[in-house]
């Protein structure tokens, strides 16, 4: 995130994350294959994907907004896939 020029977005997601991180996901939904979405309504739509495995929350290192959504979903899918396979 550090990366992310949009300091707003950037404080959002990170209090997302940190809720999300204490059981709260928020406004979010299911993309497959056992991966959620987090909407971050600020900005241009920012997108967060994450999945839990047994007790373990993992949180996929892509994202993106509403316009990349599509591509970050099958990124996503690719990186759970990965670290299925690998973890």
């Amino acid at each position: 995130m550090r990366s992310l020029k949009d300091r707003r977005g950037a404080a959002r997601i990170q209090v997302r994350l940190d809720r999300l991180a204490n059981g709260n996901p928020g406004d979010a939904k299911p993309v497959g294959h056992g991966i959620s979405e987090l909407r971050i309504d600020v900005g241009p739509g920012y997108r967060v994907y994450y999945q839990h495995r047994d007790d373990v929350l993992i949180v996929l290192l892509c994202g993106g907004d509403k316009s990349t959504q599509t591509k970050d979903i099958e990124k996503a899918h690719e990186l759970a896939k990965e670290w299925k396979d690998h973890g």
